[in-house]
Parts: structure tokens; sequence; C-alpha cells
């Protein structure tokens, strides 16, 4: 079995690459607290606190070996998917939670998504710093970034009074595909037991610094918004 190249795992993320990104994640968790806003203060209020916690003690666990002991099992880095996960499932399966995802905007859950850009251009300067391969940045077969662009077009079009529901289905669904695969490119190409690709060049950026909060926070949002406006189209097309 081919060995992954782990010359970079313990070499640390730039500063300034880190600070910047971490200004994206904040940016992004202050835009969904307005949004939320607009549901309930009380649930904006409960996400402020705990998207705080999560996010601080991911963090701080990037600062500790927690996540570079890649022999430990089950791998550690379930502890960032598994919370959120199990947060989106139990929205989801509850009456509660089915409510409160319908009170959600559409409109806002679609300019959540131009988060996108940024992301990818964090990518693309985490690969110059060698902390992830090149098949993970939109030079490579990432092209997340469409998603994040074409958003603000989905969000015009829908606030015209009539709107072909296959329109935002479409968009949503292949959007989801952008997500998921590189989702699962970068789980693949993880230095873990089950890594299938980019051995020279492993990713090892998103177990660092700030970065961690992009599969512990920002990826499960974007997932739930497509999740959401997908029940939506469903729900208004019976």
């Amino acid at each position: 079995m081919m060995q992954p190249n782990l010359d970079f795992l313990l070499v640390p993320i730039s500063q300034g690459l880190s600070w910047a990104f971490g200004g994206v994640v904040v940016c992004f968790g202050w835009f969904l607290w307005a949004m939320l806003r607009t549901v309930s203060r009380r649930i904006a209020f409960y996400f402020l606190g705990f998207s705080v916690a999560w996010l601080g003690v991911l963090w701080g666990l990037t600062q500790t070996p927690f996540f570079i002991q890649l022999d430990a099992k089950p791998p550690r880095f379930l502890v960032v998917l598994g919370p959120p996960m199990a947060l989106i499932v139990f929205l989801f399966l509850t009456h509660q939670g089915r409510h409160f995802l319908d009170q959600l905007p559409l409109k806002a859950l679609t300019w959540l998504h131009t988060v996108r850009v940024a992301v990818e251009v964090s990518l693309w300067y985490l690969f110059l710093e060698h902390q992830i391969p090149q098949m993970m940045t939109f030079e490579g077969y990432n092209w997340d970034i469409l998603a994040g662009i074409t958003a603000p077009l989905l969000a015009w079009y829908l606030q015209r009074a009539t709107r072909p529901r296959w329109v935002v289905l479409g968009w949503n669904l292949l959007a989801l595909g952008l997500l998921i695969n590189i989702v699962g490119m970068a789980i693949l190409s993880a230095p873990l037991p089950f890594q299938q690709l980019n051995f020279a060049q492993p990713n090892v950026g998103v177990f660092k610094s700030t970065f961690i909060w992009l599969p512990g926070f920002v990826v499960p949002v974007v997932l739930l918004a497509h999740l959401v406006a997908l029940r939506r189209v469903y729900a208004v097309g019976n």
C-alpha cells in the first residue's frame, strides 16, 4: 500500500492565510446569525453561542496533536463531522426541526452559497503552501467556485413573481453535486487509513488552524442550505 508524503503535516499554515480564512468564516457566521434573527431572535442567540463554542473547540484541538494522530481508530476527524451531521439529521427528522427549516428564507439561503468563492480562493492559496493537492483547487477537479459565482443569479431569479421550480431544483442539484465532488476528493486525499488519492501531496491543511472550520462548520451549513432548498421545492411541487 502506498504511503502518503507527510513532509508538510507538521508545517503550519501561514498566519496571514489562517487569519484571512478565519475572517471569511466569521463573516459567514454573521450572515447566518442575521438570517436567523429574521426567523427567531431566540434561535439566533442559541446559534451564536453554540457556534462560538464549537468553533473554539475545533480551533483549540488544532493547537494540540489531536488531529495529526493519523493512526487513531476510529479516525479522530469524525469529531469534526459528527456533531454537525447529527444536528442536520435531527432537524429533518423532528417536527420542530422541520418547522424551523421551513421558515428559513430561500433567497438568503441562496446568497449564503457565495461563500464558496472565498473558500475556493483560500484552497488555492492552501495548495500553494503545499497543504492540499492541486486536485482540490479550481486548477484541478474542484469546480465548486461555479456554485458561488452563480448563486447571485439564482437569488435574483427568486425575486420573480413566477419562477419554474425546475430552475431552483436544477441549480441546487448541480451545486450539491459540486459540493459532494470536493468533499469526496478531500476525504479520499486525507492521510487516513482509507486514503485513495494524492499520496504525493495529501490533504493535510484541513487539520490545521482555522481551516478546520471548513469541514466542521462551512460545509455542513452549505449542505443544509441545499437540503432545505430541495425540501422547499419538493413541498411546493406537491
